[in-house]
Order: structure tokens, then C-alpha cells, then sequence
């Protein structure tokens, strides 16, 4: 194991115990990860909601081996407070990590930095560390996994019980997702080994989990039998580190001639696929919960026969058990169900899409042309208010090299119109700015712009916002160069960001981001200055809904709008210059019916094309004011 780790600590919120839990279940959820883990790295506070909580209940009840200390919400280092737990910062730091899949793949990875002997608890992480890495305003998965179903168990077993008769829809969600087919790297190999193991009616017995045996100091479960797939038989030899047998993995030659779409689909053997990871370690303590409740309450669990099963298999994972031992779960047993028929499970609850698309017009006619005419012809067209200084720039010679973004891996040229970029935001804050603001850069990369504002603005308070951890780490080396004291980096999606501020900015935003932005500051009543990005990736969010002003919404359906977006991409420098002005209008377009959506909410907005224009393809840039 390696020395001198940095201690680091890990705030949790606790709300109250519930059987054999702490809730908010993302405590739980943490909690058990740590013991999976057999992690010490972090010294561990319980963050209460109440003021009144019994220090030795909640420690002899459900911590384990792990010391627990308690602080109350008034004593969290500033940087925390402005953040919703869980969330992990360097003692005495100025870094946080916050948000529950952030916090969880920051244990995995500095457990295994930590003793690089634990590849177990690296492989959590999935394929090219991806497992919950995406932030759940982007990705349905993420969502579901870390709030949808923490929150639908929470709700469940609060419910009265004449209103928890039914499966909570995110549960059947689900059930569902256990259901449809796996896709994986290299699956073509394997679902060719599946053809011909269905093709030989193969049902070697392989090692599973179930007689005791002893592998890397764990206690594991063996047992004999005829494993049911293909899937679990590579699922569980990996996680006993042993080989799938050679006559599997030799391919007869019909097999070899069989096309990629006669090959038969590979299913769930765990939450992802089939690998345990990162996301079986987040569901298992909720459904838990669930499973405990619904038994308590008489419930048949046949209509949920995937996660009954995937529940099951979880347990046989090397270390869960010992685990949820010293987290005082008591994990029930089943007998395996077989899956309910599709139409029966729709049966059950009907789940609507949450992103599906509102008022389709099904006469719409594409291209950009038709809309930009509707618009027209209702007296819209794309506006642009004069910019305030032109003119106006940093004298960048002068500043020091920490400070230019230059100093980031970029061409000289791109180094050049980030300048300009910076010059544009820069003064538009310095006019809004005054002594003592807080001032946040969200979705902030490697910091060109926060670390610009700190620099400039030295009595001013400025928080980096980025979900990206490297990026993040490297604007925080520039702060370190520079000796920079008024500057917090945050790595968190936005939504678990909910400190107070006065100026919000952010630089080429991408897609949705930038709605968020706009929202996170209207909340706050805070001004703002945001040039947005990647307009093709905008679409209808389980918060967000095109278009946003009512105006537009009036005129154009989700589609009609969502076309402008796409062709709003269209201004590269070597497109045709027809194309680029057309996608510079259509830029306007989707930016006035965000600044009109802002104005309902009683801010005064003006959008502006960055000087020069040849800054950034993406050259438009909100300044937004409370009224």
C-alpha cells in the first residue's frame, strides 16, 4: 500500500435511520461502498438535518468498522456548504467533490491509487472508466441510478400504505432496462460463443458461487451446477479470475460465416451488463429496501422477476456479503422467477417516456427556410444588441503566463481567439462585478475564464464548476502557480451545486448547459454572462422543454425548433458562406427565445455577438440582468 495519502473528508447527510439503513439512502449507498471497498482512507462526518441526534445510536447501529464523526451543518467548510452531499474535500483544501456518482468513483479510484493491488475495485468503474460517469441531465441511466431510484424508494417506504400499493415507476423502469438487450465492447466474440454453446446445447458446469473457498483473503461461495447462459459463465469467471473454457472459446466454422445480425443478443446478468460495477454497488441498497418493504407488506414479487434475480446474483458477487454484514443488511433469498411477459409488465404501471416528444406536427416540412419564414411572418427574426466595448481587451503581455490560456495544451492561433473570447466575458462581468461578489464559472473546463476573473478581480470570490476531474485538477494547478487565495474548484454536475452568487458565467456551454446555467442563475437572482455552444445537442431534458419562451412556443412545434438548433451548428469556417450566415441566424433564433424566456422571469437580457465575430464560431453571448 502506498504512504502519504492526503486525508481527505467525507461529509454525508443523515436524516434518520430506517431498519437497517441511514437515509438519505445516498448515505447508505456510500456507506456500503466504503466497506466493499474495506476503505479507511477518509475520515467520515455525518451531516444531520435536525439538531437533536444521539451520538452513540446512530454509531453502534450502522457504521461498521468504520469511525464516524457528527457536524452539524453550520460547521462544514464553506466550500461544502455550497454543495449537496455527499461530498469529499481535502482538509484545509479548496477542492470538493460533490454529487453521489462523483463521490463514489473518487473512493473507488483513490481506494485503488491507494493499493494498486485492488484491480477488483478498479474494474467498478466499467469499460474505460465510463459507469456513471455521464451527469444525469445528460444521461437517462445516470438518472435513473442516482436519483430516480434512491427517490422512488425513499417515497415508497415513507408512503402510507394505501398509496404504496403499486411499483413505483422508476422501479418497473427498472425491470425493463434488466430486460432489453446487452451491448458490450467486443460482444460480436462473445454472442458468437452463445451460438455456439445454444447450437451444442452446452451446459458445462462451471464454478459459481456456493461451497466455501478462499480467493485474495475473501471468503467465497462455491458451488456445482449447470450455469442457465453464457453471460453468467464469463460474468463470474471474471470475477473469480479464472478463464472460460477453451472449448467455448474455439469457433466452429459455421459460426465464423454467421452475419452479426443472426448472432442472438447477449442478456443482463448485472445492473450494466455483464460486469459487476459502480451501478449494482448504487442499487443494491435501494433495492433492498425495496425488497424488505414489499415482503414486510405481503407483496408477490413475481411481477419483478429480473431484479428479484439480478438481487440474488448480486449477493454471490466476492465481498458484498461481508459487506452489507458490516452495514446490517440483512439480504433476503428468493427462488429465481421466471420474467413476466412484456405486455404484462406494461400492465402494471404505465411509464411514459419522460423525454418523448410534445406536439408533433406531423405536416412539418425540414430545412431551416419554413421555420426562419413562420418566425418572419409572425414578426420574429434574430436580434443582436450593439456590443457595450468593443473594443475592450486584457493586456494579456503583461499578465502572467499561469493566467493566459496559452499555457494549456492549444495552438497558438486557438490560443488567440481564446483571448478574444476571454476579453468579451471579462468586460462584460468587470462592468457587473463589484467588491465582494461571488462569482461563478460553471461548467468551467480548465478554468481559462474563472481563473482570468480571479486574477482581475482579487476582492471578488470565484468558484470553478466542472464535472470533469482532470480538467478541473489542471485549472487548480494554475491557481497554485499564481498563488490565487479567493478561488474554490467544485467537481459536481450543476445540480448539486446550491451555494448563493451574484454572477454567473460560462464560455461555450454546451447544448442544454446552457439552459441550465441560465436556470441555476435565475434561481439564485443572479446576473449572468454565457456564451453557449453546440447547439445540435439541444433537446428536451426531463427539466427543459423547446422552446422555452412562450412566444416561440406559440409559433413552432419541439420539432420546428429543434431543426433551428441543428442548423445553428452550421457556421464553421469552411462551410460556404451562404450556410454560415444562415446558421448564424438560426444561433439567434434559439438565443432570443432563451433571453425571451428570461425576461418572463423578469430579467432584462441582451444577446451580443462577440468582437471580433472570428473569435469562435460560436460567437454569441447572453448578458442577462435582474430586474
Amino acid at each position: 500500500m502506498k504512504d502519504s495519502v492526503a486525508e481527505e473528508h467525507l461529509y454525508l447527510g443523515f436524516s434518520h435511520q430506517y431498519r437497517d439503513s441511514i437515509f438519505p439512502l445516498h448515505t447508505s449507498i456510500s456507506l456500503f461502498l466504503l466497506s466493499y471497498c474495506d476503505c479507511k482512507l477518509f475520515k467520515i462526518f455525518l451531516v444531520p438535518t435536525g439538531e437533536n441526534v444521539d451520538d452513540q445510536f446512530v454509531t453502534k447501529n450502522l457504521l461498521g468498522d468504520l469511525e464516524v464523526h457528527l457536524i452539524s451543518r453550520c460547521q462544514l467548510p464553506v466550500v461544502v456548504q455550497s454543495c449537496c452531499l455527499p461530498a469529499v474535500v481535502v482538509k484545509d483544501g479548496k477542492f470538493c467533490r460533490a454529487g453521489l456518482s462523483v463521490v463514489l468513483r473518487h473512493i473507488i479510484q483513490k481506494t485503488y491509487d491507494a493499493d494498486p493491488s485492488k484491480k477488483d475495485i478498479l474494474e467498478l468503474l466499467g469499460f474505460k472508466k465510463t459507469c456513471l460517469k455521464a451527469c444525469a441531465e445528460v444521461s437517462q441511466w445516470t438518472r435513473l441510478c442516482e436519483i430516480s431510484i434512491p427517490l422512488a424508494v425513499e417515497g415508497f417506504l415513507m408512503a402510507s400504505p394505501e398509496h404504496c400499493q403499486t411499483i413505483p415507476p422508476d422501479i418497473l423502469q427498472l425491470e425493463r432496462k434488466l430486460g432489453e438487450p446487452v451491448r458490450v465492447h467486443n460482444d460480436d466474440k462473445i454472442r458468437r460463443q452463445k451460438l455456439q454453446q445454444q447450437k451444442a446445447g452446452a451446459k458445462d458446469a462451471v464454478p459459481v458461487l456456493g461451497k466455501e473457498a478462499t480467493e485474495e483473503g475473501k471468503t467465497v461461495e462455491m458451488h456445482e451446477h449447470p450455469l442457465p447462459s453464457l453471460e453468467l459463465s464469463i460474468a463470474f469467471s471474471k470475477l473469480l479470475v479464472q478463464e472460460v473454457s477453451d472449448a467455448v472459446n474455439r469457433e466452429a466454422p459455421c459460426i465464423r460465416r454467421t452475419k452479426t445480425s443472426d448472432l442472438p443478443l447477449l442478456d443482463h446478468v448485472f445492473a450494466e451488463g455483464l460486469y459487476f460495477t459502480l451501478a449494482d454497488i448504487v442499487l443494491l441498497p435501494c433495492i433492498h429496501q425495496f425488497l424488505v418493504s414489499s415482503k414486510k407488506q405481503g407483496k408477490n414479487l413475481v411481477n419483478l422477476p429480473l431484479i428479484s434475480n439480478w438481487y440474488q446474483r448480486v449477493q454471490k458477487v466476492p465481498g458484498v456479503k461481508k459487506a452489507a454484514g458490516k452495514c446490517n443488511m440483512e439480504l433476503l433469498q428468493f427462488p429465481e422467477l421466471m420474467p413476466a411477459p412484456e405486455e404484462e409488465l406494461q400492465d402494471l404501471s404505465s411509464v411514459p417516456h419522460e423525454l418523448e416528444e410534445e406536439n408533433e406536427d406531423s405536416h412539418f416540412i425540414g430545412g431551416p427556410r419554413p421555420t426562419m419564414t413562420k418566425l418572419m411572418e409572425n414578426g420574429i427574426e434574430a436580434k443582436f444588441s450593439p456590443h457595450p466595448c468593443p473594443n475592450w481587451t486584457l493586456d494579456w503581455t503583461n499578465l502572467p503566463s499561469a493566467v493566459s490560456p496559452g499555457e494549456g495544451k492549444m495552438s497558438r492561433d486557438r490560443a488567440l481567439r481564446k483571448q478574444q473570447q476571454l476579453n468579451n466575458l471579462v468586460a462584460a462581468v468587470t462592468k457587473l462585478a463589484k467588491p465582494g461578489d461571488v462569482i461563478v464559472d460553471f461548467c468551467s473546463g480548465g478554468g481559462h475564464v474563472g481563473i482570468v476573473l480571479a486574477h482581475m478581480m482579487p476582492s471578488c470570490q470565484v468558484v470553478l464548476i466542472e464535472n470533469k476531474e482532470l480538467s478541473l485538477m489542471r485549472a487548480k494547478d494554475r491557481s497554485d502557480e499564481l498563488g490565487l487565495n479567493n478561488i474554490w474548484f467544485i467537481q459536481a454536475n450543476l445540480d448539486y451545486f446550491n451555494g448563493t452568487f451574484n454572477i454567473g458565467v460560462a464560455l461555450h456551454a454546451c447544448g442544454v448547459a446552457t439552459d441550465m446555467v441560465i436556470e441555476h442563475c435565475i434561481k439564485a437572482g443572479a446576473a449572468f454572462v454565457i456564451s453557449p455552444c453546440c447547439y445540435g445537442f439541444i433537446q428536451n431534458t426531463v427539466k427543459f422543454k423547446y422552446p422555452r419562451s412562450r412566444k416561440f412556443k406559440e409559433i413552432l412545434s419541439y420539432k420546428e425548433h429543434m431543426i433551428l438548433c441543428r442548423f445553428a451548428d452550421q457556421t464553421a469556417v469552411q462551410l460556404p458562406p451562404e450556410r454560415r450566415i444562415i446558421g448564424k441566424q438560426c444561433m439567434g433564433l434559439v438565443d432570443l427565445d432563451r433571453a425571451w424566456a428570461a425576461e418572463e422571469r423578469n430579467y432584462s437580457v441582451q444577446v451580443i455577438s462577440m468582437e471580433p465575430e472570428t473569435c469562435s464560431p460560436k460567437n454569441n453571448m447572453f448578458v442577462g440582468i435582474p430586474a
